[in-house]
């Protein structure tokens, strides 16, 4: 916390030093492409306002396209309160960071190392009517006393509406062992900050329309996304999901 507080006092500091970093970039070359490895505390992206401030200060005086990567262990898809958690925390971050948003079920070859799931893997990633997770029964809610439980079940209900009611929240599953699995990732990357569009000359007209149609043109059929992970990595047949 003190240190993302010393670089927002500081923010004078880190925009010279990436200034001088973009200036050493060959002009014949795409734009150049820089990332951030933020701290792993989540309350500096949910409430906490310095890398808000950041964020800004990054935008506006360097004029850069920002988007926000947020990795979720796939792994808390295992139980529905977690999952829940998982949920709100993205969420939150999207809100209150307001940038173009790109959330990513991490390590996807481990989602069921501890324990099945309870739906198919799309029902995660799409995050489908969350009402069916209420009826878990590997739910942290069976830990408590049955009067607290319901409560516990109560609340996930709820938190579970506020999600659904934004409908902006949904993951892509990444596998780093799988080639095309990153090339997915990165592509949604590039179309969330701009980056696929930034080498264009505009006066080439027949590759700007090529791109375009390329970036929000539909890819895969929705079932066809998760194939290979359904596959590979869970044990959920679709009849049961």
């Amino acid at each position: 916390m003190y240190c993302i507080e010393h670089i927002e006092k500081n923010i004078d500091w880190l925009l010279k030093r990436l200034e001088s970093l973009i200036a050493q970039h060959p002009p014949t070359l795409p734009p150049p492409y820089i990332l951030f490895d933020c701290p792993g505390q989540i309350e500096l992206y949910t409430h906490h306002g310095s890398i808000h401030h950041i964020i800004e200060q990054l935008s506006k005086k360097l004029d850069l396209r920002l988007c926000c990567v947020n990795l979720i262990d796939s792994y808390y898809c295992s139980d529905s309160s977690n999952f829940i958690s998982a949920l709100l925390t993205s969420l939150s971050m999207m809100l209150h960071l307001e940038l173009p948003h790109v959330n990513i079920l991490s390590k996807i070859d481990l989602v069921e190392r501890y324990g099945s799931l309870e739906h198919n893997i799309d029902f995660y990633t799409e995050v489908l009517d969350l009402s069916y997770l209420m009826g878990n029964k590997k739910s942290t809610a069976d830990k408590f006393r049955p009067k607290l439980a319901k409560k516990y079940r109560k609340l996930n209900a709820a938190l579970g509406e506020v999600i659904q009611d934004y409908s902006l929240v949904s993951y892509i599953p990444l596998d780093v062992q799988d080639r095309l699995s990153i090339e997915k990732v990165n592509n949604a990357i590039d179309k969330a900050n701009g980056f696929i569009f930034g080498h264009l000359k505009n006066d080439d007209l027949s590759q700007r329309t090529n791109l375009m149609s390329n970036a929000y043109g539909v890819e895969q059929f929705e079932y066809a996304k998760t194939a290979k992970i359904r596959e590979n990595y869970t044990t959920v047949d679709d009849e049961d999901s």
